[in-house]
């Protein structure tokens, strides 16, 4: 086939088309606009440039919707191209977003845009969904406050920074009732909480995450508290490679506990193995560690209500003579 007549097919076919036909549904929940997130059982496929590209974050496949094809059916390229072919005029079914919109944030800087939002305050609409939905401690919001690290988001959602090495903003994750994402324009690195030269590094999937870790263990000493943001850039990669060559160092893998977090607790095995530190895998006991921590207050609400149901003075009997 002529180079301009692949480029054509590539053009009218969407990864997602392909993805759908092989039974593949959309994961709105963890999507974003520019990444699309698909599942079918544990296989995982990230959908990019507009449909145009992919990549398996739990490998290292990538490529466009040929190289999907070949990727999901272990086919030839040939038959790749017919299947592609047969997908011409087929439409893949596009997620409905509830993020609210407005203004394109791209016209700003993201360390402008930051700027523009304040802090959570003891009350306000983000400081309630932590509180309340995710069950984070008051002292943890404080202390994650304190850091500089939470912004308020729209309509009561959080916004959760990511730094480079130097503390320069990248971005930020954004978590609310019905919306979670990146911020348009950052870029992945991590999400850091607690001692900036801290040795004990722990490696969760999302900030909620390493909030709830860091309230299970009080905020542990000589930790920090680390989230890659749900995915595994390259820039991810060299940051937790740099932290983890500190003399000392131990990396911590905090990640969920299912397949998509064994995989990440394998890459950062790897890690520790090829610059010479300790490692340790640390599982949540539940799926992950927000999950976990609204467990326990679900296990202490009922234990309080136990309380006070027996609580209450039995009546005397009267006296048998």
């Amino acid at each position: 086939m002529e180079k301009q007549k692949l480029e054509e097919l590539r053009d009218r076919v969407p990864c997602a088309a392909l993805l759908q036909r092989a039974g593949f549904a959309i994961d709105v929940k963890e999507s974003t606009r520019k990444a699309l997130k698909y599942r079918r059982g544990a296989e995982i496929v990230i959908v990019i440039h507009g449909g145009r590209g992919w990549f398996d974050p739990l490998s290292d496949a990538k490529g466009d919707v040929f190289g999907l094809a070949v990727h999901l059916g272990g086919v030839s390229f040939v038959e790749a191209l017919d299947q592609v072919a047969d997908l011409v005029g087929v439409s893949a079914t596009d997620p409905v977003w509830s993020r609210p919109t407005g203004q394109p944030a791209h016209r700003i800087s993201i360390p402008e845009r930051w700027a523009k939002r304040r802090r959570p305050w003891q009350g306000s609409m983000t400081w309630r969904y932590l509180c309340t939905e995710r069950c984070l401690p008051v002292t943890m919001i404080q202390e994650a406050i304190r850091s500089d690290v939470l912004r308020e988001g729209p309509y009561g959602s959080m916004w959760a920074a990511h730094v480079n090495d130097d503390g320069a903003l990248t971005g930020w994750e954004e978590r609310g009732l019905d919306w979670r994402g990146f911020s348009t324009d950052g870029s992945k690195i991590l999400f850091r909480l607690g001692s900036s030269d801290a040795l004990r590094l722990c490696v969760t999937e999302a900030a909620i995450d390493a909030m709830s870790l860091a309230a299970f263990e009080g905020l542990r000493e000589g930790s920090l508290y680390l989230s890659t943001g749900g995915g595994w850039s390259p820039a991810t990669d060299a940051a937790v490679r740099r932290l983890a060559a500190r003399p000392g160092a131990v990396l911590v893998a905090a990640t969920d506990a299912n397949s998509q977090g064994e995989t990440f607790a394998g890459r950062l095995r790897d890690i520790a193995e090829e610059v010479g530190c300790d490692w340790l895998r640390l599982t949540p006991p539940a799926e992950d560690w927000n999950d976990a921590l609204k467990a326990q207050e679900d296990e202490k609400k009922e234990r309080k209500a136990r309380a006070g149901r027996g609580g209450l003075p039995h009546a005397r009997r009267p006296h048998q003579g």
